[in-house]
């Protein structure tokens, strides 16, 4: 892709309007009976007539046959190159929930989950407890204070939580102790660099303590803990893109990672409804807004086909309320596969599909994988989304002479 120093020379400010509506796991793969994914088996007639008029493809947000976290699948989304911005869960969890974090502090990710007598996950996510039963819980595992360093733990959603270690001389290099996957332990927190084996140590500290306060609070009786991570020094879009964005989002990680890049956070908790009603309120105030659906992605990580085809069915019917503020581009993709069938996410290319007064259609007759194999924009970086929707907008002047 262009190095966004060199986008920053051609960005433009226009009056046009940019929507990108990201359906979080957006991708799938064929059930066995129907040969359909979830896409295919959904009834999108508005989504397929935008195809109609716009023009299709395929995206790899980091690259073919890599299996992304949201994390790297958003920034990609956004025109960050993953691979040069590596931005660990933890600090996206952090700033999600509007955690004051500081330079030097080391964030990760938290998840209660459930372990048996023999100590192996029987449940990575605690049964999806309460966002209420997990403040509780944090409350209970804020009573451990490690030696000379601050702790904060803070509900997210559901079992997720944030942990944040403040202090001197710490270290994020520590690998992950959430071995995704049930029938094994949690590991241990380890060291990547030599740098951390102090700041290991605490959380492995932390860890031992946690385990013996949560042993009566089956189903969350344990934690994992994932993506440790400091604040990173990163461009805002306004700054490469001229933009003045703004996100649509109700999951903490999708917030942290839109307040990262500079957008101006608008909190929905209820859906797309809610999200088009945020939209058409704040309009007139932004050129850009995304918006982003959670729960394709959750329905495809519990392995509910029919579940995520009713979610993207949802979004379907909520479009027209999007057409009809009539937005010059829209981007409608996804920042990963989440396919039902292997429960979790996934390498496949994920569907794309762009509309503007300014494209050229393709052949497309409805959005789908099937249909977006062969459309117009072929199969592409992620990362080159934000050009073809900045140049669709007329915020783009010519590159060179």
């Amino acid at each position: 892709m262009i190095p966004l120093e060199e986008i920053r020379q051609i960005s433009i400010v226009s009056p046009s309007k940019i929507v990108m509506l990201v359906i979080d796991g957006l991708g799938g793969l064929p059930d066995a009976k129907t040969g359909k994914t979830e896409l295919e088996a959904a009834n999108t007639s508005h989504l397929d007539q935008l195809a109609k008029k716009g023009i299709c493809g395929l995206i790899d947000p980091v690259s073919p046959g890599i299996t992304p976290g949201s994390g790297p699948g958003h920034l990609a989304l956004f025109g960050y190159d993953p691979l040069r911005f590596k931005i660990g869960r933890g600090v996206l969890e952090a700033l999600g929930i509007g955690f004051d974090l500081k330079k030097g502090d080391v964030a990760a990710r938290g998840n209660f989950c459930t372990v048996n007598d023999k100590g192996l996950i029987t449940d990575r996510r605690a049964g999806r407890i309460t966002t209420d039963k997990c403040t509780e819980l944090c409350t209970l595992l804020s009573q451990i204070k490690p030696k000379d360093v601050k702790l904060f733990v803070s509900p997210v959603k559901e079992h997720r939580f944030s942990f944040v270690l403040r202090g001197n001389k710490l270290s994020a290099e520590i690998s992950d102790t959430d071995p995704q996957k049930t029938g094994v332990a949690p590991y241990s927190a380890k060291h990547t660099k030599i740098i951390a084996k102090h700041t290991a140590g605490i959380v492995n500290e932390f860890i031992s303590k946690a385990k013996g306060i949560l042993a009566e609070h089956r189903p969350a009786n344990m934690i994992m803990f994932r993506g440790f991570s400091k604040l990173p020094d990163i461009s805002s879009m306004h700054e490469i893109y001229k933009l003045t964005p703004a996100a649509i989002a109700s999951y903490p990680m999708y917030k942290g990672l839109a307040k990262l890049v500079g957008m101006k956070i608008f909190n929905a908790d209820s859906g797309i409804d809610e999200e088009l009603n945020i939209l058409a309120r704040h309009y007139s105030e932004h050129d850009f807004f995304y918006i982003h659906v959670k729960e394709a992605d959750s329905a495809g990580e519990d392995g509910d086909f029919k579940r995520k085809v009713r979610v993207i069915e949802q979004v379907d019917s909520a479009l027209p309320r999007l057409l009809n503020l009539k937005p010059e581009v829209i981007i409608v993709t996804g920042d990963h596969s989440t396919p039902a069938m292997l429960k979790g996410h996934s390498w496949h290319p994920v569907p794309l599909l762009l509309y503007s007064q300014c494209c050229r259609p393709d052949n497309a007759e409805e959005f789908s994988e099937s249909a977006c194999v062969s459309g117009g924009l072929g199969r592409i970086p992620a990362t080159d989304i934000m050009l073809l929707a900045m140049a669709n907008a007329l915020k783009l002047t010519k590159f060179g002479a």
